[in-house]
Formats: C-alpha cells, structure tokens, sequence
C-alpha cells in the first residue's frame, strides 16, 4: 500500500484514486503479493463450504437469500437473528438453507435454535415467548426449552448425551425446516436428509397475543458458532422476500479502528482488527473482515499526530467487482507511547449527603476526601434531587490538597472558581436551563474526576435526567495542581446526593435483568476497576454478578457471568480462564465473596475483564475473559446486572 503525502482536497477523490490501483482481479490491498500457500488455503475452505451447499430450492418456494451469523464462525447466542416469519393457526410454513457448522467445532450447540414467539418484534413490551427448539438434541441438556415446550415431545436420530459429544458435523448441509399447525397443535420437523428431528404437540397453542382474536405466532432462528444461509421460503417474511441476485454495496459501518497506534507500526499491521458491516441493496448485510477492505491513512504513517483512515469496499454480496466502491472515514492518532490511563469506580461516604428534604445550605455538607493519582479517573454515580429553585442547587465537586487547600470548586451548572478554575475549557452549559433544571430531581448522575499527571486535571458529569435526556457539563485543564496531591469531594446547596453502592434487593430475591448499575464509559487504553461485594442465593453458578460490555446506546457487545460463561457478538472470539476446579465449594464461598473486578478497553477493538474473587473460605478464585471482540473503542461502557444476587459497592 502506497501512502498519500499529502492530505487530499476530497476524500472521495482519494478513495476513487485509490480504487483504480485495486479494482482488478486479486488486487492487493496492502501491496503485499498473496503466498502459494494462501491459494491453496483459499481453496481448501472453498471445498469445505461446499460440502455444505445444497442444491436448487425445492419446489413451492419463494427465493429469500441472506445469511444470518458471521462466516468466520464468531457469531455467540442471541447475537444475530433471521427474519420474522409469522405462521397463523391452521397454516403450515417451510423454510429451506443452509446450515453452515464450524470445521473446528467441539459443542452440540453450534449449530441453530429456532425461537417461537407471540405476534410481536422482540424488545416489545408485549413480547412472549413459547420456547426454543434447537438442531441437536441432548435429553439431559437444554436442546429445547421454554414455558411452552415439553421437551418429551422431541425426537431425533441423532441423540448426544454431553455437550461435548462428537458428530455436530453432521448437522450441516441444506436442511428443510417445517412448522405445521394444520392439525390443531404444533409439529416441527428439521432435517438435512442425515438428521431429522422432530417436536410434535397434539394440543393446541395457549394464546400469548394481547389481542385475542390474533392466533398468529412468529418464527426466527438464532445461529450460535455457525452461519446460516437462508435460499427460500413458503411464508413472506416480516420485510420481505430477499432476491438471490447480486446486490451492490450501500454502505458500511468499521468496528476495531484502534485510537492509538505506536510509531512505526505498518498500517496492515494497526488495522489486522478492523471489521465491518456491509449493508447491500434490499436490506441484506454482511460482516466483512480487514483482509476485504483497501485502508488509506491520510497524511501517512511516519510521523506523529492525528491521522484520517479511509476505509473502502469494493465487491458486490457475491464478491464480484462493485459498480460503485463505497467508503467510511474515522479517525486515529499516531504516537510515541500508548496512553495508560486507570479509573476506579468508588463510592463516597456518607452514602446519604444532605438533608433528605433539601434544606442542606451551602458547604454545609461534604464527603470525605477521595485520591486520585497520577493519570487516574475516579468515576462516581449517584442521585441527585434538589429544589429546584436556582441551577446552582445541585451537585458540587471540589477539587484539593489532602490538607483541603482548593485548586478549584466546580458545579453541575457551568460555573466555578479558584486558582485552577480560571485557566479551565468549560463545556458551556445547557441549551433549555429550565428544562435542566426540572430534569435534575432525581437525575442519575456518574461524574469522572481525572488527574492528568501534567499539573492538570479534568472534571466531566453525564447526568441523565428524569427526562430521559442525557446532559453533559465538563471542565477540562484545570491548572495549579499538584498531581502526586489531588483529591476531590462533593458538597450541596439546597440539595441531597444518594451514591450508588448497592444493586438488587439485599435478600438476593432480584430476578434475571431486573436492575442495572449505572453505564461507566471506558476510554481507549483504560482499564477500569470495581470493588464489590458479592451475595448469592446459592441456588445456581450463574446467582451472582454479571457484567454487561455494550455501546452508550445499550447496544451490547458480550455479557459475561462470575461462573466462566458469556454470549454476544463479541464473546465468541474470547478466551474464558476456565472455571474453577470445584463448583460446589466457589458457589458455596460467593456469599459475601469480595470482588474486585477489572475492565480493559485495549484501543484495538478489543477488551478484558479479569475478576479476583476472595471468597468466604479465604480462597481466592480467577475468572478471566481476554480477547472479547467487535468492540468500537470510542463507544465502550459496562455495567452490572443481578440474577438472584445482590451486590454492594466500595
């Protein structure tokens, strides 16, 4: 890859340069020649996909050709869904693709489950489901489950009796799926023409639809590890119909595009990460990985600074030369050493600051005073209410000296003062005071204090208000400050803070999902950690904390338990510590276990988490995920959720 020297007037010029240097057959993408070996490889995956591909659609159905789950394999439960297929009572639905397992593939369930459900989308609040009927059946495991679902009605000729059992191979090929309720009841038949598997329910469907005359139910089938490679359908779809022909690419959204990248690292090398997402004509998407995509960097690699990654795409879904190549932009800097920036989530106390009614005066109330090192974030999250009669009753954060000499006093309404004030950048504040300052009592608040090691320091809160609107009020470059002595703390006027240290009931009775901390933002290269308490019900491995890795929009990456199992996009390329040795004595020491927890935004579309779990037996015990991918490293937060387990922040 030849790098521009100088940036260009239009990025589009420079893509469409750069496109006449690799729009022919086999064009390299980063001027490097492809190995003998590399076509053989090619071609002996070629011959692999192929054992998995049928022939034409059987007769009767309409062609519906997209594939669901990535190719390389990758995709993790409930990451990627098929279309909606809506099958009302008396009708009978066929569906044909083709199922494509992984060579490599050591577990019963990668394979597809199909999900049977009520008339509405998933996410809704009216959404139920019957249950799930996956490809393999296991009679000892979950091949089949839900509310719904009596698993004693299921049959297959092909039986495994672990997890691990081998023959998940045979699982792949063309198979025909059909879901028939012509009789009265439920009868499901998959089957590839080697495996047929079969759930038949002689009574009737119990109505899940709000709406009672609505007898309709809706199926959709959830990859896990494998890919899926729809060619027809008898029903048409929620969205319709897809066409086998060729479709042109539209546009595309990278993840993995690093923040940061050392001096002297070749550009192939910085983006060996980056993926994207195609999206073509007719609505059909695809995941597309670095080694299909011509990356650009603007100016050039050599020298330090900020540079702009021209990303391009230049095939059709089939892979044939596109009419007109699409492109992304996104930013990256060039530097001498990798930013290392820490952040620890704490918890002040009192836990209750102010008088509950508000009446707390000015400075009549503070936390105790919390360090914050050199190149250290501090992250806070609580609740603020106020009365509401002026801006400034609310929020304060005071930023000194462990002897409490003040370099500045900031607040929640883009003001201040003291010497480290004056030379500070603010945000500027609100749009609508008055519809901030209503949105305020109760607003959930998580503040990020940072010492930058320089002498400076940055405060930033993202309050998100009783109106569901996420305000920001920053202060960056506050001056004066000593970095080996800085503390903060918080004080009121005409106002209460609740700091946020505990999360589910404390009898351990909060179900699945049922509260969330707090979103904490992780920045490129930062790790973060969280100290906790752990209490469990003690009735399974998975009653203890779970981590949530996702977008500021909730969208997720992965989800990972305390007991060595995750899911999500990103888990599947990850690798779990293991577990532990003896399951019963971990869960029995979870009671009380104190926790501390790290989260790594590695700035190469990457993250870890590593938790240190001391548990009641004085054991210490490991559950590591490293290497959780698909993650945009300039949109990465985390949170916690419950499952009959309750936990409480230090």
């Amino acid at each position: 890859m030849k790098y521009l020297n100088k940036i260009s007037t239009a990025f589009c010029a420079a893509a469409l340069g750069l496109m006449s240097l690799t729009s022919c057959e086999g064009g390299d993408l980063f001027s490097v020649n492809a190995p003998d070996w590399l076509s053989s490889k090619a071609d002996s995956i070629a011959a692999e996909k192929a054992k998995n591909q049928g022939g034409d659609v059987i007769e009767g159905l309409e062609e519906d050709v997209y594939t669901v789950g990535a190719t390389d394999y990758s995709t993790g439960w409930w990451a990627q869904f098929s279309k909606y297929y809506q099958i009302p009572e008396g009708q009978k639905w066929i569906a044909q693709f083709n199922l494509n397992i992984n060579p490599n593939a050591s577990n019963t369930y990668k394979n597809y489950a199909m999900i049977i459900c009520n008339d509405e989308d998933r996410g809704a609040a009216n959404y139920k489901e019957y249950g799930a009927i996956r490809y393999d059946f296991q009679p000892s495991g979950n091949s089949e489950w839900g509310d719904y679902i009596d698993r004693s009605l299921a049959t297959s000729d092909l039986e495994f009796q672990t997890d691990t059992d081998t023959g998940v191979d045979k699982l792949g090929g063309k198979v025909t799926l059909t879901v028939d309720r012509t009789n009265g009841g439920l009868e499901v038949t998959m089957t590839n023409g080697t495996v047929t598997k079969t759930y038949i329910q002689k009574s009737p469907l119990v109505n899940l639809n709000a709406d009672a005359s609505n007898t309709t139910i809706r199926c959709f089938l959830v990859p896990e590890g494998s890919y899926i490679s729809w060619l027809g359908s008898t029903i048409e779809p929620i969205g319709g119909f897809t066409s086998k022909e060729d479709k042109q690419p539209l546009s595309m959204e990278l993840t993995g595009v690093p923040s940061e990248v050392l001096v002297g690292t070749s550009l192939k090398d910085a983006m060996a990460k980056v993926t994207a997402v195609v999206n073509f004509e007719q609505g059909v998407s695809k995941n597309v990985t670095a080694d299909d995509l011509i990356f650009q960097a603007i100016p050039n690699m050599e020298d330090l600074g900020q540079k702009t990654l021209v990303v391009m795409y230049n095939k059709t879904f089939k892979g044939e030369l596109c009419t007109t190549p699409i492109s992304a932009i996104k930013t990256f800097s060039v530097v001498k050493e990798l930013s290392a920036f820490t952040q620890t989530v704490v918890v002040p106390t009192p836990h209750i600051l102010g008088a509950e009614d508000n009446s707390s005066g000015w400075w009549s109330a503070h936390t105790e005073n919390i360090k914050v090192e050199p190149k250290e974030t501090k992250v806070v999250n609580f609740t603020n209410y106020t009365t509401g009669a002026n801006n400034w009753n609310n929020f304060v954060i005071v930023l000194n000296k462990a002897n409490f000499a003040e370099y500045a006093v900031v607040r929640s309404d883009n003001y201040g003062w003291g010497d480290g004030y004056a030379a500070c950048t603010s945000s500027g504040g609100q749009e609508d005071w008055d519809t901030w300052r209503a949105a305020m009592n109760g607003a959930k608040v998580t503040a990020y204090i940072t010492n930058n090691g320089d002498g400076t320091a940055d405060v930033k809160a993202v309050m998100h208000g009783t109106d569901g609107v996420d305000y920001t009020q920053e202060y960056k470059g506050i001056n004066t400050v000593d970095p080996d002595d800085m503390y903060f703390r918080f004080t009121i006027d005409g106002c209460h803070l609740v700091f946020d240290n505990e999360l589910g009931a404390s009898d351990c009775s909060s179900g699945w999902w049922t509260t969330h901390s707090p979103l904490v933002k992780v920045g490129a290269h930062q790790v973060c950690t969280v100290n906790f308490t752990n209490y469990t019900s003690g009735v399974n491995n998975w009653n203890n904390f779970v981590v949530v890795l996702n977008r500021a929009d909730l969208t997720e990456y992965a989800v990972v338990r305390a007991d060595n199992y995750g899911w999500g996009d990103g888990y599947a390329a990850c690798t779990p510590s293991g577990g532990q040795a003896d399951w019963g004595a971990w869960l029995g020491a979870m009671n009380g276990a104190k926790v501390s927890l790290k989260i790594a935004n590695n700035g190469d579309g990457t993250a870890d988490i590593k938790a240190v779990m001391h548990g009641t037996n004085g054991v210490d015990y490991i559950q590591d995920y490293i290497g959780i991918n698909t993650i945009d490293p300039e949109n990465f937060y985390f949170r916690f959720t419950v499952d009959s387990s309750y936990l409480v922040f230090e």
